[in-house]
């Protein structure tokens, strides 16, 4: 599994954080699962801003089922006060039985109405110990009962992803079709299909996940050799993807990350609390 906080751009802020492997006969479903469980003093908020994978997510909250789709900038969640969540990062085969369009839900989310998953995800959470594991096993069974086997198109639509967003990954979209053996017009009616985006987005937004956490993890490395590294032709194109997706450059994000991860070393606490501007309106509630 690649690096557990990969797109999550300021790690420090975490709640109990964890992200488990699809058991074996989910593979073809599910990249991973993701469970945060957290307790925020009453008053205040942590937010947690990521630059998301290009993929589909159904996420189970205590108070309902929701399908997110793809993003095309970064975004962020207000935790407050004590609450859990169970996340799914699909892989396309599980697209097509879940939703019509995933372009439709681009930069959004939409309820989903799946009240035997939530009844059965909401009671392995609160099983006690091994509660994770009950839940990712709930929520597996969930998906291959409502989706059955993936058929041919189906496992290619996986295998696009794996070369756009696996390892080695494809620098260009004429690379990646060349892989697949299909045309590049081919390649961009299947991530249209899956995913909502297009090719070249779906290398970009991975392109600068790898780039935050180059970034971030290590701080001695010349931000013209990322740049060289992952693919950008200099290091101003690295830049302005930083500035377009995250709104900061990749020094002011550096100097940020640092600072942030120096604070809870020392305290071992999480720093990123802040004062909820109006107690009475919040509703607990982790806000998109």
């Amino acid at each position: 599994m690649v690096n557990p906080t990969r797109g999550i751009l300021y790690p420090a802020r975490l709640p109990e954080f964890h992200r488990l492997p699809a058991p074996a006969d989910a593979v073809e479903l599910v990249t991973w699962f993701w469970i945060p469980e957290w307790d925020i003093e009453p008053g205040r908020s942590s937010r947690q801003e990521v630059v998301s994978y290009p993929a589909l997510n159904l996420v189970v909250e205590s108070d309902g089922v929701v399908l997110s789709g793809a993003t095309t900038r970064a975004s962020h969640r207000d935790l407050r006060g004590r609450g859990w969540a169970v996340g799914a990062l699909l892989r396309p085969a599980a697209v097509d039985a879940l939703i019509e369009e995933p372009a439709l839900l681009i930069d959004s989310e939409a309820r989903f109405d799946a009240p035997d998953l939530l009844d059965a995800v909401s009671a392995a959470m609160g099983s006690g110990e091994g509660h994770r594991e009950r839940a990712v096993a709930a929520f597996s069974r969930w998906l291959r009962e409502r989706i059955g086997l993936p058929d041919d198109a189906a496992r290619q639509a996986n295998a696009l992803t794996d070369v756009l967003m696996g390892e080695d990954a494809a620098l260009t979209p004429e690379e990646a079709a060349t892989r697949l053996a299909v045309s590049v017009r081919t390649l961009q009616r299947m991530t249209h299909r899956h995913i909502g985006l297009s090719p070249a987005a779906m290398i970009r937004r991975r392109r600068l996940q790898e780039a935050a956490l180059l970034v971030r993890e290590e701080p001695a490395a010349d931000l013209a050799t990322i740049a060289a590294e992952l693919g950008y032709s200099d290091h101003a194109h690295l830049t302005r993807d930083f500035r377009a997706v995250l709104g900061i450059a990749p020094r002011t994000y550096r100097s940020e990350s640092a600072a942030e991860s120096a604070a809870e070393s020392a305290t071992g606490e999480v720093q990123a609390q802040h004062p909820i501007p109006d107690a009475e309106d919040d509703d607990g509630r982790p806000d998109e």
